[in-house]
């Protein structure tokens, strides 16, 4: 007899989806407290590798770039270890568990603990090593949750709306709490600073870990990792081989994510913010405010994207956005160059006129990527499923894998590029400080890191997306297929 969780179909041949309690979704969604914790506190490595371990400008972006491509190869090897764990207390769980537990303690050690005490590179790779096997467990498994959890087209998308909201909130709550609070309180960036962030992200992460693992649990379940056929297959290097070669939305999605990454973790690395906000804008807690107010507004953007995605699927949904996001950028790199023409930037956070301008081209900013996000987290879910009709298993770490791979070492230069982008405008040994003087290398690299690479990452994702063929109604039509091979294979034991 069927799970009432598994899919199946009703006497008139109709879908009846697999469907999570709202208050699931919540507390599920609240995984990204863990992962956008973690992302606020690597977003400052180059500070930690430079004043806890005394590592130059430059080789920090080596070193940083040399994780992230071992960040990249663990992936799809840790898929092999997301197929063999099946334990009485669940799969997800365990994994999550374990990888937070990893990641809390090479964070502990390479911010607070080891940090500041005369140790090297070598140290300060090692932790960092440690740190991204944690994290590849993590966040492989989480990839997978949402697709554990629904099938329903019109569901999948509020699954995405909670989860983007908490990926916008917490990064925007740290940087309050990181700009207005600890650096006037420590003086700007040194040991304290990084101590004290490193504790409040590790506090944080600690919620979501405890929420997850709650409102995962009851499709934490061995019959939930079925797939459509009776025999259980093991894994095998050729799976992800035939996945990367033949799961053309997931091609697509590859080269649309990794493009949007590689511009995204440029743009959110600590020393660009400090270009943009401390130096351009000289006030370094402005941006921050002004996102801080835009939050309700782009909640509701987040729930516009949903509603057009239940509608008109989640692939439409990218496409629509991100020629959104495209125009406000547009318009963002215009007004910035028309106040340096002006020869004052810091008049965005003095001016009133400016900053109501500033203010709207956020909110904009902000609410188009909100629904560009919305329909990319449920689209991966859409692609787990596609792979699991045309491949016959239900291996949802395979997608995960093969696509972490892929989007990761694209996107493992991201530090390079930040580091060695203001190396060639001065910074060789030294990170930019808030109170830097504005020159002309300063404002032009940064509107090149900080817009330039998402408009050519969402030029790419439109270019990528014609060639997706998984529309609403093909989606609609891979479920029914998965209902009639899962009640077949169901039938014959």
């Amino acid at each position: 007899m069927m799970s009432q969780n598994n899919l199946s179909q009703n006497g008139n041949g109709d879908i009846q989806y697999r469907r999570a309690k709202f208050w699931q979704i919540i507390l599920v969604s609240m995984n990204s407290l863990i992962g956008m914790s973690f992302y606020s506190l690597i977003g400052l490595a180059n500070y930690s590798a430079n004043i806890g371990y005394g590592i130059a400008t430059v080789a920090v972006g080596s070193i940083l770039t040399f994780t992230r491509v071992f960040d990249a190869v663990t992936d799809p090897l840790l898929a092999f270890v997301y197929d063999k764990v099946n334990t009485r207390f669940g799969k997800v769980r365990i994994l999550l568990a374990g990888g937070w537990l990893i990641m809390v303690f090479s964070v502990l050690m390479m911010y607070s603990w080891v940090s500041g005490k005369g140790h090297g590179a070598f140290v300060f790779i090692l932790l960092y090593v440690i740190y991204v096997i944690g994290y590849t467990l993590f966040n492989m498994t989480g990839q997978t949750l949402y697709a554990l959890m629904t099938n329903d087209p019109k569901q999948r998308p509020m699954v995405g709306v909670c989860s983007t909201i908490f990926n916008y909130v917490v990064p925007i709550a740290l940087n309050l709490i990181f700009y207005t609070k600890l650096m006037p309180k420590y003086g700007g960036f040194n040991q304290g600073f990084l101590t004290a962030a490193c504790w409040i992200c590790t506090g944080i992460s600690a919620v979501g870990i405890v929420m997850t693992c709650i409102g995962i649990s009851e499709f934490d379940k061995p019959e939930n990792f079925m797939g459509t056929t009776v025999k259980r297959e093991k894994l095998k290097i050729k799976d992800m081989l035939d996945v990367l070669k033949n799961n053309r939305p997931l091609q697509c999605y590859i080269a649309s994510g990794a493009s949007d990454k590689i511009a995204q973790q440029v743009a959110s690395q600590s020393i660009i913010s400090t270009m943009m906000g401390g130096i351009i804008i000289g006030d370094m807690s402005i941006s921050t405010k002004l996102m801080t107010i835009g939050i309700i507004p782009s909640i509701l953007f987040a729930f516009i994207g949903a509603k057009y995605a239940g509608k008109h699927g989640n692939k439409k949904t990218i496409v629509t956005w991100t020629y959104m996001c495209i125009y406000v950028t547009v318009a963002t790199i215009l007004f910035f160059v028309f106040l340096h023409m002006g020869g004052n930037t810091h008049s965005v956070a003095t001016v009133m006129p400016l900053m109501i301008i500033y203010v709207i081209l956020t909110l904009l900013t902000n609410g188009t990527k909100m629904c560009v996000t919305t329909g990319n987290t449920a689209f991966m879910a859409d692609i787990i499923d596609y792979e699991l009709d045309r491949g016959g298993k239900y291996i949802p770490a395979v997608v995960s894998g093969v696509y972490s791979l892929i989007d990761k070492m694209v996107s493992s230069v991201s530090a390079l590029i930040a580091t060695s982008a203001v190396a060639l405008i001065g910074y060789t040994e030294t990170m930019p400080q808030p109170t830097d003087t504005l020159t002309g290398g300063i404002f032009w690299m940064t509107m090149a890191l900080m817009y330039g690479l998402p408009l050519i990452g969402w030029v790419i994702t439109l270019i990528a997306m014609r060639t997706c063929n998984l529309e609403k109604e093909e989606m609609a039509e891979v479920q029914k297929r998965i209902a009639e091979k899962k009640a077949a294979a169901m039938q014959s034991q």
